[in-house]
């Protein structure tokens, strides 16, 4: 009977020192990549209701906005890696999750080559790098949203040669009355009235409106878009806004994505559902459904 009592005992203090703040880990330094610089000798347990700089380094590498408050995104983004990774489902971020997170990878995407025309592929790199593209999940559902976008990668600026009933079909409320007659087939002029005073554009008489119309392969569109992006590549993209479709057309569009949160949406899965979910964020609506449903499943065959 004692020795039961002392066994079980043991196993509480063992529980106990498990769930503590901060728990000691032995990890073969041969499991720790030598260029990733990793020593793991203390690792913090996180989880939901904790903030701090070391939520924000974990929102960073999960590829979510790192505000450092561990709150629902963050717990449903590390639950999705959890469960993508074998591990136990609780959002408790312990010492193998944040080894397996720390280390984790950017896969090879060469396979891609074959599969992309030259000048997508050349960004693939650099793209998935800056932009957490850190699994063959994400790069499926990005390309096949990007692929949708452009027509193939074929427009990396937007075509906005209305004709005066397109015009009023689309840009209705920008044209009362006959005014679309003066503006049709005029692709400047439309783009400067159409985004003229919004987005950080000045009015329609600026031509901010055309400056910064939509380009990349999906649209980057407004100063103050232009503006965010290019604070976070670093480059003045605001003084040379052709940068965007010339050099930039897929980073443009994964910015969109990081900015707007959809990589967890990307980690949900590959089920029409979530392509359908991730659409709705991409598009507003689900124009292109079936054709975004079928790049994505193209991608998904040739990276998974």
């Amino acid at each position: 009977m004692w020795k039961k009592v002392i066994q079980c005992l043991i196993s509480l203090i063992k529980g106990m020192a498990e769930t503590n703040n901060v728990i000691k880990e032995d990890i073969p330094k041969d499991e720790v990549k030598e260029d990733k610089k990793i020593e793991i000798k203390k690792v913090m347990t996180l989880k939901k209701g904790d903030r701090g700089e070391e939520v924000k380094k974990l929102q960073t590498l999960l590829g979510i906005t790192a505000d450092g408050d561990f709150g629902n995104k963050t717990d449903e983004a590390v639950r999705q890696f959890q469960k993508n990774n074998g591990l136990v489902v609780d959002g408790i971020v312990g010492p193998k999750t944040m080894f397996l997170i720390s280390n984790m990878e950017t896969p090879d995407f060469s396979i891609l080559k074959e599969h992309l025309p030259e000048v997508v592929y050349n960004q693939i790199a650099d793209t998935a790098e800056n932009f957490n593209i850190n699994t063959k999940l994400r790069m499926a559902h990005f390309l096949g949203q990007c692929a949708h976008e452009s027509a193939n990668f074929k427009f990396v600026s937007e075509n906005l040669n209305y004709s005066a009933k397109a015009l009023k079909s689309v840009f209705g409320k920008y044209f009362p009355g006959d005014l679309n007659e003066q503006y049709a087939r005029n692709p400047e002029k439309i783009a400067s009235r159409v985004y003229g005073g919004r987005m950080g554009n000045g009015d329609e008489s600026t031509g901010d409106g055309w400056k910064y119309r939509g380009r990349g392969y999906i649209q980057l569109t407004g100063k103050n878009n232009y503006a965010d992006f290019g604070n976070f590549i670093n480059e003045d993209v605001v003084s040379n806004p052709d940068s965007v479709s010339e050099k930039y057309a897929l980073s443009s569009a994964a910015f969109f994505f990081n900015k707007n949160k959809l990589w967890s949406i990307c980690d949900k899965g590959s089920t029409e559902e979530i392509v359908k979910k991730l659409t709705k964020r991409v598009n507003g609506g689900y124009h292109g459904l079936e054709d975004r449903i079928n790049k994505f499943n193209h991608f998904w065959d040739i990276l998974k």
